[in-house]
């Protein structure tokens, strides 16, 4: 969620996690924010949300709301909008 505030609401160029801190970039193709860090020995991935594509997820995007995506490893595990977080679960 601090990752979340930092880049997408505050604006900020960098992101600090305890005494850490971690760049805030644009992704080379869609000038999207992008932040990649550790948080309890993992590494993430903060991605803001697209609003040029088709999910729920972009509309809300297209209509205002603060959306980022949340990635380990390639896979999705979380999104965040406009404060509120939502986990993915992974269906056996």
């Amino acid at each position: 969620m601090s990752v979340w505030k930092q880049a997408l609401v505050e604006g900020k160029k960098q992101v600090s996690l305890g005494s850490r801190t971690f760049a805030v970039r644009k992704t080379a193709k869609r000038g999207l924010l992008q932040i990649d860090f550790e948080a309890a020995g993992q590494e993430l991935r903060g991605l803001e949300q697209n609003p040029d594509t088709k999910s729920r997820w972009a509309q809300l995007a297209r209509k205002g709301a603060k959306v980022m995506q949340f990635l380990s490893g390639g896979r999705y595990l979380a999104v965040v909008v406009d404060g509120k977080i939502t986990h993915y679960t992974r269906k056996e």
